[in-house]
């Protein structure tokens, strides 16, 4: 398998460059060259069997030439069944309507979806280091579960040094506290004076300073990384499997800013999953779902809500769909990127924006919507969502086609993570899981920086362990 970069500059890289690269020399993303498929009879073969041997079938293909087998389901074994994730079923089903159903993507140790994959990517990134000898450095950027995910996978590994990113003020207490009480020699929280589009773009940043990119050996654990979509797609079998896949088409809702976890579903039905609609979930910062009403992707400034992790303006991953719907044109995605660099928008055509749309719908949720869809699951059902599921679970219910698809929405966090906001709509106050009972009690350790390039690689040459 060999990945190519959206922006078509660079080389064709293998698995192990893609991982420890992140990003493209070029400032592209890496994708395959061409999907792997899976007949229905290997899908088929998949029903009843466990997480591991889903993740094993699922990734296999996509590592082959830098894992062995046997590598691979050690790895997958130390994540998903020796790990810190706190349910059997790792990602249970729980229907709380007529065919739809709740994915609880949970159960991991930072209590939300980015777990699934990033403690994967953690083991990963060790074993290939320690067989290449080397050292990395990580910098990433959070809009609030990515970082604590990314800390908690690293934290310790002798092979890796991790900065993390946050916008100073836009995290819950909760998402904070998880990032910034870890105390390891190789974790180093910022605070950054912006908003998490500000964050994104620093690491972006870094990433296209060739001297201190070489220099530090950058890597990236965000969902610019390949490894991170190809992990996530690993639920969206196993989800669809316990549904009655490749019998049986599935939908899935999905509450997305940064068009990684949609992405990774849209994965999964090129590889040849019955996915039958695809809905997209965002909050008042809904450049996707504007994007899918008129064909422009036009950015505007950030707006606080009660779903944090979803205040973007700029969905980084929409470049590697973007690069399959130009029909893998990277001159004109070239173009396309640099008009939303320098002129904050782009426009497709009135084709693809139809081809676009036969791939995903798209639904806003208002910030009354989300807590009214909280309250009203919790009083009909009991079940109690978090703001970020709940937007995926509005998104559902809006933007249905098919009542006789089951359709399953996305519970990316626990609502422990956003306690005020589910409180307020609900009138119950979730209580964090026990592994995190004392968690608002930790001390902090966090440095903050302004919006500036040339100090924020000085506090990383600085802090830097070598």
């Amino acid at each position: 398998m060999k990945y190519i970069s959206t922006r078509g500059r660079s080389e064709p890289a293998s698995f192990e460059e893609v991982l420890l690269a992140g990003m493209a020399p070029d400032g592209g993303l890496y994708i395959p060259e061409c999907w792997p498929r899976m007949d229905e009879r290997a899908i088929a073969a998949l029903a009843g069997r466990s997480y591991v041997e889903v993740a094993h079938s699922v990734i296999g293909p996509y590592v082959a030439g830098a894992l062995s087998d046997e590598e691979l389901r050690c790895l997958l074994v130390k994540t998903y069944e020796e790990g810190n994730f706190t349910h059997k079923a790792l990602a249970p089903l729980v229907q709380v309507d007529s065919n739809l159903f709740i994915m609880e993507l949970f159960h991991g140790p930072t209590i939300a979806f980015k777990d699934y994959a990033l403690q994967f990517l953690g083991n990963l990134f060790d074993h290939i280091l320690e067989k290449r000898g080397e050292r990395v450095t990580i910098v990433g950027a959070t809009s609030g579960d990515t970082g604590s995910a990314a800390i908690e996978a690293c934290r310790g590994c002798k092979n890796i040094d991790i900065f993390i990113l946050h916008p100073k003020g836009r995290v819950s207490e909760v998402q904070r506290k998880q990032m910034t009480s870890v105390n390891a020699p190789n974790v180093h929280n910022i605070a950054l004076h912006g908003d998490f589009d500000d964050c994104q773009a620093l690491v972006k940043e870094m990433f296209a300073d060739e001297t201190f990119r070489k220099d530090m050996n950058l890597s990236a654990v965000n969902s610019i990384n390949w490894a991170r979509i190809i992990a996530q797609t690993v639920y969206y079998f196993a989800g669809a499997l316990a549904l009655g896949a490749p019998g049986r088409k599935v939908s899935f809702a999905v509450p997305t800013g940064n068009f990684g976890n949609v992405f990774a579903a849209y994965v999964g039905k090129q590889m040849g999953l019955p996915i039958d609609q695809l809905t997209i979930g965002t909050n008042r910062n809904d450049i996707l779902t504007r994007f899918f009403e008129t064909g422009a992707m036009t950015r505007e400034t950030v707006k606080p809500t009660i779903s944090p992790s979803m205040d973007i303006q700029v969905s980084s991953n929409f470049e590697r769909y973007l690069f399959g719907l130009l029909d893998h044109d990277s001159a004109r995605l070239c173009a396309m990127m640099n008009d939303f660099k320098t002129e904050g928008a782009f426009l497709v055509t009135s084709a693809e924006l139809e081809r676009a749309r036969a791939d995903f719908t798209a639904c806003r949720s208002s910030e009354e919507d989300t807590a009214a869809t909280i309250r009203t699951i919790h009083a009909e059902t009991g079940y109690l969502l978090d703001p970020h599921t709940a937007v995926g679970v509005h998104a559902a219910l809006t933007g249905r086609t098919d009542p006789s698809v089951p359709l399953v929405a996305l519970a990316c966090a626990h609502p422990a993570k956003f306690p005020d906001a589910v409180e307020k709509a609900s009138g119950i106050r979730p209580p964090l899981p026990d592994h995190l009972a004392d968690l608002l009690e930790r001390e902090e350790l966090v440095s903050e920086l302004e919006n500036d390039l040339v100090r924020a690689e000085e506090f990383v040459r600085a802090a830097i362990i070598r």
